[in-house]
């Protein structure tokens, strides 16, 4: 049992001496007369004040078994060890206080009142107290968060942004008095002074904290121009110091933030869900300085690393221009632009007289072809007939008469030869 329990035993031994004769009489008439016999309300009552004043506090350890949450946000079980049980209850107001989620098979502490609940007949622990046996209590809360949200994805890998390379504008949220900003300024000055830092005072510890640091970040989305940069942070404590940092409202408006943001809680050694779901995470606030800013010296280096390559490579450059300028300066074509000139209207000279040449040796070909059709033709045309002294006659029909059966007496005849024609009339055939 533990140190902490408060355990008192209601011992009849401890009555004073005229109770314990008035109890004993009590029973004696119960037992001799059934005259006497106490009601169900009436020995319940008496049971009910005995116990509940017998046991005003005490700590009890045992097992959580057959929880259960009804609307009303009280939480109803049992609490067991090996021999024996006992129901308890916890009511809404002490429930939404308890900084873990009670569930079944946890061993715990409970601290209440005893107390009979007269319309069932049984008797309960109503817990104002619980603590978890093992882990503390925020140990319990933070694994059984950490638990569900990256269930959720919150802290997947893949849903972290990276941070801008040189930013032009910070914001932090964190107390304006704690070593946490003065830490950050003198390391921020030390690697890059050319960037807007701007401070967000918040309260980072105890009551009302979480919501001032959401009140900080949401002070920070209004900014114009907005921040290129988020940071979260606050110095070393212990873990209920740090608590704030692991409250669900401020894990979940972190990830929500539309700005890349930046954990920069405690220690090393001190891990918060902040810092699981944060984009980058920084040990400590003088790391965040280094992890959000460039450094000055490193910077300067890589610039004037950058300008030599530059340079060497624009000297490089220039110089294979040059060559290259100076070979086409020995070309021919250089040295003497209008010989190609002339060549050229050589050629072209060429080509035209070559043309000329194939034009009229077609133009031959072709009028000797000619020649030949039109002979051919002329030897086939019924002229080339009638110039040899033959003539053709044909009827007002314009049919040709080939025999006199085909010609009436006073027909009208037209006769066709070589110069000319001649029309006659038909006055006898033979």
């Amino acid at each position: 049992m533990s140190d902490n329990m408060q355990f008192s035993l209601f011992d009849s031994d401890d009555e004073p001496a005229p109770a314990k004769k008035k109890k004993t009489a009590r029973k004696k008439r119960a037992a001799s007369s059934s005259d006497d016999a106490l009601s169900i309300t009436e020995l319940t009552r008496q049971i009910k004040s005995t116990v509940e004043t017998g046991f005003p506090s005490v700590w009890v350890a045992g097992e959580i078994t057959d929880i259960a949450r009804p609307r009303s946000g009280h939480l109803y079980f049992t609490l067991k060890d090996d021999h024996a049980q006992i129901r308890g209850v916890m009511w809404r107001s002490v429930a939404e206080r308890l900084p873990f989620e009670l569930d079944d098979g946890q061993s715990v502490l409970c601290m209440g009142n005893v107390e009979v609940y007269a319309a069932r007949g049984s008797y309960q622990i109503v817990v104002r107290k619980c603590q978890p046996q093992g882990m503390g209590a925020l140990q319990i809360a933070f694994a059984q968060l950490q638990a569900k949200l990256d269930a959720e994805g919150l802290f997947d890998p893949d849903r972290k942004r990276l941070l801008p390379r040189v930013p032009r504008k910070i914001a932090i949220v964190t107390s304006p008095t704690g070593a946490a900003i003065q830490d950050f300024l003198q390391a921020a000055a030390q690697r890059h002074a050319g960037v807007e830092i701007v401070l967000i005072p918040a309260s980072v510890q105890g009551p009302g904290s979480v919501e001032s640091i959401i009140d900080g970040m949401r002070a920070a989305h209004r900014l114009q121009p907005r921040p290129d940069v988020l940071i979260v942070s606050r110095g070393g404590g212990s873990l209920e110091d740090l608590w704030s940092f692991n409250e669900e409202a401020l894990v979940r408006a972190i990830a929500a933030s539309r700005i890349p943001t930046v954990s920069a809680v405690g220690h090393e050694i001190d891990v918060t869900l902040a810092d699981l779901v944060a984009d980058v995470r920084a040990i400590t606030p003088t790391d965040a300085a280094s992890r959000v800013l460039p450094d000055r010296d490193a910077m300067a280096a890589a610039l004037d690393n950058l300008r030599l390559r530059m340079t060497t490579g624009l000297f490089r450059r220039i110089e294979s221009d040059r060559m290259r300028l100076q070979s086409w300066e020995s070309r021919p074509v250089f040295q003497n632009p209008f010989e190609l000139v002339h060549d050229r209207s050589r050629e072209i000279d060429d080509w035209d007289e070559r043309g000329l040449t194939a034009i009229r040796r077609r133009l031959e070909v072709a009028q000797a072809r000619l020649a030949t059709v039109a002979a051919a033709q002329s030897a086939l045309s019924p002229l080339a007939v009638l110039a040899r002294g033959y003539s053709v006659t044909q009827n007002e029909k314009g049919e040709v008469v080939r025999s006199a059966d085909d010609i009436q007496i006073g027909d009208q005849l037209r006769t066709r030869v070589s110069s000319g024609e001649i029309r006659s009339t038909v006055t006898h055939t033979e």
